[in-house]
């Protein structure tokens, strides 16, 4: 009860601050306003033009805009452009409250959002694109009052510039609102213009706010150092005048803003909508069109959007840097102390570039794996040579935990595209595999984090990576008149590959009285009973009870065989332990007991839970079905990779973006929107996935895993 008391409480005194219509306008009160956050992950659009001249990205979620990046990808720098109908009287709501959204992918990375009023009085079509010449987002808006009466509509673009809301100051004067925190500015215009315009804090004063609880909008000229919001009332209707293009422009200061808002209006959405689709258009005639394993016109044009979510996912200042996902999942969006600035996922990894870069690499972009692949060397840490966790987009490191698979990978990915111009780096890079040692001096392959980077240990996964790595750093050795380093790479592989068994497969453990791959071990002895924790308030267990697929990586790569009986049976064991078939299609979890996804009840995962409490729940992985079916053409099963391949695609939403995650067989209950095989609220889209789908459609059309590397395959299984 007392909490309820006091949230009352905090409503009347926030009310209270929002003086009435009659009010002068000046200064908007309320400051700082609330805390800023971030919007849910699950993006059901991502857009930016394919020039470079325009460096601004766009989201959409939930029935509105969302994250808006700008001036590169590592920076978010408006949350939310929203809309509100108000009949100035007896109701407003905001366009992302209604039930009734759809968004569909109109033309490449053009969308198309509706909302419609629950109660039918109104309905909205919003359609988003980026100016090709300048960094301004226009969104073409289509009002309609169903009532057929006039109604007022209302803009309100939620600014938190350089990544920051906390900072920004703003300003309303004639037809223009803007805000600028001394390094970024927005500015917020329309055609035909705003009748008025208003600024004020998020949650206190701003335009909704105001809209909600009074049906009203008191217009202020200033609002400083804050959670800042901007609002703009349209000339629209929804009668007599139906239509209102928006332009928000972003700049390095509010005049520099301002003007990109405003030439952006005058040049018109239809011009800059056709040049916007003809970039998209003469980036897609330099790729390969979709291959034969893709038969449905569904399927096709989701491989089309994968290959265009990929190329969007490239920074403009810092070629080859593609970001993992636009999206800030969960507590990593809520600006807390641990993550303001906010770094995932918009940061590049190396494994996740990997992955791309080869996805893009199968589409017959060559230029942007070399792009990628000269990006990561670039990174490359001095003086012992290993790649960062992850970094920004600049390459500044943000996390700083060893992945050696994050090393190996670029080296498979230089002896892909033969650059023996890398050799220097791939040199470093190897070295650093082969000497590398934990703070307890555990050697190589040891690492003090495996792919999903939760443990520390020996994992098949990472292993794998580690010895194609040395393998075609071998290769490029050779060709690089370095045989003694060759050797010595060969060898390693060799004795690494030798130690797999005793390192990752236990003979007694309890999910299968045969050999099986376990997920990993922290003291190289897969039959010991060694305990750890699973964290993401999973439970301790012990190690050989936790199983994952991660070695299928050890067949993909090139150094085991398909038919291999230890991999066979651990197939029956992971299939058994952490897969589910849903509606959509067979997928799995990472691993046994997985933590990283929501709570029981749907609700966001959070990592301040209590080990030991099963507080969370990791859900599917779509991507995971696509390793398999790699896997299954391995094993010379076409149909079987065929049908994996149309199981990835159905876990793609009605605009194409496609998710880190699936709901898994214990969806939330009582509520709907949870089915099996439909997106959670991760990380979407994830560029992950929508690699992982074309490398499969190109390895199904030629029936062999595109990505192996020979040189491994052939030193390891003589073809």
């Amino acid at each position: 009860m007392r909490k309820v008391l006091l949230t009352g409480l905090v409503t009347v005194l926030a009310m209270s601050m929002v003086p009435a219509a009659s009010a002068t306008e000046g200064d908007a009160p309320g400051g700082p306003g609330a805390h800023p956050s971030w919007l849910p992950a699950d993006k059901t659009g991502f857009g930016t033009a394919r020039d470079r001249a325009s460096d601004v990205w766009f989201t959409l979620q939930g029935g509105r805009m969302s994250e808006v990046y700008y001036p590169d990808l590592s920076t978010p720098s408006v949350r939310s452009l929203d809309l509100v109908v108000s009949d100035g009287r007896t109701f407003a709501t905001l366009a992302s409250a209604a039930k009734s959204q759809q968004v569909r992918r109109v033309d490449d990375l053009t969308y198309e959002q509706t909302s419609t009023d629950d109660q039918r009085r109104w309905r909205l079509s919003r359609t988003y694109v980026t100016d090709p010449a300048r960094s301004t987002v226009l969104v073409d808006v289509e009002f309609t009052s169903l009532a057929g009466r006039p109604l007022s509509l209302y803009a309100v673009a939620d600014p938190d510039l350089t990544n920051d809301g906390s900072d920004d100051s703003a300003s309303a004067s004639g037809a223009v609102a803007s805000a600028s925190d001394g390094a970024t500015a927005a500015a917020l215009t329309a055609a035909p213009a705003f009748s008025r315009t208003s600024v004020g804090y998020a949650g206190v004063s701003d335009g909704a706010t105001q809209l909600l609880a009074s049906k009203k909008l008191v217009s202020y000229s200033h609002a400083a150092s804050g959670n800042v919001v901007l609002t703009g009332q349209t000339s629209a209707d929804g009668v007599r005048s139906r239509h209102v293009t928006l332009s928000l422009g972003m700049g390095s200061s509010g005049s520099e803003a301002v003007n990109k808002a405003q030439a952006s209006a005058r040049r018109g959405f239809h011009a800059i909508s056709a040049d916007y689709s003809r970039g998209w258009r003469d980036y897609l005639s330099t790729v390969r069109t979709a291959p034969s394993s893709l038969t449905s016109p569904a399927s096709r044009d989701l491989y089309r959007a994968s290959v265009l979510t990929l190329a969007a996912s490239e920074d403009k200042h810092h070629p080859g840097a593609f970001i993992a996902s636009p999206s800030m999942p969960w507590r990593f969006g809520n600006n807390d102390p641990e993550y303001s600035p906010s770094g995932t996922y918009h940061l590049v990894w190396p494994r996740d570039l990997y992955q791309i870069a080869t996805g893009l690499l199968a589409a017959g972009d060559r230029s942007a794996a070399d792009r990628s692949v000269d990006y990561l060397f670039g990174t490359q840490q001095l003086p012992d040579g290993h790649l960062p966790q992850n970094s920004n987009v600049d390459g500044k490191p943000y996390w700083t935990s060893i992945q050696l698979d994050e090393t190996a990978l670029p080296i498979v990915l230089a002896q892909q595209l033969g650059r023996t111009d890398l050799w220097p780096n791939v040199r470093r890079a190897a070295e650093f595999l082969l000497s590398y040692r934990s703070a307890d001096g555990k050697a190589s392959p040891y690492t003090q984090q495996e792919r999903w980077e939760e443990q520390d240990g020996y994992s098949p996964s990472t292993i794998a990576a580690v010895i194609a790595g040395l393998v075609c750093a071998a290769d490029l050795a050779t060709h690089s008149g370095a045989n003694a380093d060759a050797a010595r790479y060969l060898a390693t592989a060799d004795r690494f590959k030798a130690g797999l068994a005793h390192q990752t497969v236990t003979t007694n453990g309890p999910l299968s009285k045969q050999p099986y791959f376990v997920r990993l071990t922290k003291n190289g002895d897969a039959n010991s009973g060694l305990t750890y924790n699973l964290g993401n308030s999973s439970l301790t267990v012990d190690q050989r009870s936790v199983t994952d697929a991660g070695f299928l990586e050890l067949v993909r790569l090139g150094i085991y065989p398909a038919d291999d009986p230890v991999i066979r049976n651990s197939i029956k064991v992971t299939d058994a332990d952490i897969s589910f078939t849903t509606p959509a299609g067979q997928f799995w979890h990472r691993y046994t007991m997985d933590g990283y996804g929501e709570q029981p009840d749907g609700s966001p995962w959070d990592y301040t839970f209590p080990s030991e409490s099963r507080a969370t729940y990791g859900r599917l992985w779509p991507l995971l079905a696509g390793e398999r079916g790699e896997y299954d053409l391995a094993a010379g099963n076409r149909l079987s990779a065929q049908r994996r391949l149309t199981d990835l695609s159905h876990a793609a939403g009605s605009s194409d973006t496609m998710p880190e995650q699936v709901w898994d067989e214990n969806p939330p209950s009582g509520s709907p929107g949870h089915t099996p095989g439909t997106p959670t609220a991760s990380a979407t889209p994830l560029a992950w996935t929508h690699a992982q789908y074309i490398r499969l459609a190109w390895s199904v059309a030629r029936n062999r895993p595109v990505e192996q590397p020979s040189v491994v395959r052939e030193h390891f299984l003589g073809y």
